[in-house]
């Protein structure tokens, strides 16, 4: 399948409300010039804003967007694309979750970044990246059941058990990525702070970021659940999320008239 058909199949079985997001982190500038002369149209921040807010228009509209660093006026994402030194006012500004400034800034220190050099993001629904570019990650904004069906097939398809997801202050989507990418590892986490009301997750969202390079081999593995029976883990044979009801209840039973 190429990425048009896994979304299409991905939106329809797990019934997601949202575009799963394709991310790419432009490094070469043969691949960033391929991805601008054949992406036709573009959409690029018209004021900086955060990277959680440049999702919105992916994952919501279903539009390519493109920014460097002059649209992203978010210092976390910034620091965690290595695109800011760590400075007091970056530390100062996770004071308001940690016991003092010294902690803070171990923690800071501690956050996944890429490394210098990044030339720009580019963030599209997963659909619409054939010939393009190959996602660095793909980030669902899902529920907890649609995440517990992502991270169920990541584990069969990569042989991986336990999953070790990592949470980081302030820095959910944009961290969350970054993390995915370099350890190359599912993560799961909720919205932070800033992403809850900034990147328009009142709705509860989880947040689950796959690499790219195994994402593949999860959607495989998720025809091999159909094939054998239905999407739906929780009730196999019924399409997901399947029957929201009590486990093996005898008194929720619906039969044909």
């Amino acid at each position: 399948m190429n990425y048009e058909e896994m979304q299409d199949l991905l939106m329809k079985e797990l019934r997601l409300y949202h575009y799963p997001v394709a991310v790419k982190f432009f490094f070469d500038s043969a691949e960033l010039d391929h991805f601008q002369k054949n992406a036709g149209e573009i959409h690029t921040p018209v004021k900086p804003m955060t990277f959680c807010q440049w999702e919105l228009a992916a994952r919501m509209k279903g539009q390519i967007v493109f920014s460097d660093v002059n649209g992203l006026g978010c210092t976390n994402a910034r620091y965690s694309f290595g695109w800011k030194d760590l400075d007091k006012d970056e530390i100062k500004s996770h004071a308001k979750y940690t016991r003092d400034l010294d902690q803070a800034e171990r923690f800071v220190k501690s956050k996944p970044r890429l490394p210098q050099g990044l030339l720009g993001v580019a963030l599209a629904p997963l659909g619409k990246v054939d010939g393009l570019y190959e996602p660095d990650t793909v980030h669902f904004y899902c529920d907890n059941m649609q995440a517990y069906h992502l991270a169920v097939d990541y584990m069969a398809a990569t042989d991986t058990h336990p999953l070790r997801p990592s949470i980081t202050m302030n820095s959910s989507a944009c961290g969350g990525n970054v993390y995915s990418l370099i350890e190359q590892t599912f993560n799961m986490l909720p919205a932070c702070s800033g992403s809850y009301n900034a990147g328009k997750t009142e709705r509860g969202e989880i947040n689950v970021m796959i690499p790219g390079k195994q994402f593949t081999s999860v959607v495989n593995r998720l025809m091999d659940r159909i094939r054998a029976s239905s999407s739906s883990i929780t009730r196999p044979g019924d399409g997901f999320p399947g029957a929201d009801i009590c486990k093996n209840c005898p008194l929720i039973v619906f039969k044909k008239k």
